[in-house]
């Protein structure tokens, strides 16, 4: 993870695929795609723009994040074997963090080849890699929550079978995102509501965490 978390200033340039902020009258020039500019602000608007630094031998390269959620989720993604900055930050500009999480635990390796730049054995991949987290977390399958086994750090309402399932399924995004599974059972537990969608429950489970 390179040395800046984020940087606050002014939005100097925008274009296609890259903005410049200004701080303290130093322009710093981050790659960050209009998909992902568009949602920070318009120029001359004074932003919070979170910052991943690529560093190789010939190169120092700053991205570019419109939240805290869509950098954990790059941070996630070059986890992964074979994907690298440019391939996890193009993944960040055209898919959500929960969509991406949704993907992930259901498998949905065709809906991941519809990110530009990124194949078919990319999103294999990223959907094995990242699934492996589960398993090294200790989660335990929906069905054995909904027959009420109890998963160590879970709550009550994941092993309640009246909500296990979309619940259980918010607490493996969480996990697939890089959050400990205690923290993400405690969270989504707060946010859950009944008759509440599971891409609803993740956004909101990660809103609050960002808070």
């Amino acid at each position: 993870m390179g040395m800046y978390s984020y940087i606050k200033g002014t939005i100097e340039k925008k274009d296609e695929d890259i903005i410049v902020i200004d701080n303290q009258g130093i322009g710093y020039e981050i790659i960050c795609p209009y998909s992902i500019s568009a949602n920070l602000g318009s120029l001359g608007d004074s932003v919070t723009v979170w910052l991943y630094q690529s560093v190789r031998e010939d190169d120092i390269t700053l991205y570019g994040f419109a939240s805290p959620e869509m950098k954990d989720m790059f941070l996630q993604l070059i986890t992964v074997s074979g994907v690298g900055p440019k391939v996890a930050h193009s993944i960040c500009a055209q898919v959500e963090p929960d969509r991406l999480a949704i993907a992930v635990i259901g498998g949905d390796v065709k809906f991941l080849t519809t990110v530009k730049g990124l194949g078919k054995k990319g999103a294999e991949r990223i959907v094995l890699e990242l699934k492996d987290k589960l398993k090294k977390a200790g989660f335990a399958s929906n069905n054995a929550i909904n027959a009420g086994t109890v998963v160590s750090g879970t709550t009550d309402v994941i092993s309640n079978p009246a909500v296990g399932g979309v619940a259980s399924d918010a607490v493996e995004a969480l996990i697939v995102l890089g959050y400990k599974e205690s923290m993400a059972a405690e969270v989504v537990s707060q946010c859950y509501e009944e008759g509440i969608a599971l891409q609803e429950l993740i956004k909101k489970s990660l809103k609050s965490m960002a808070r």
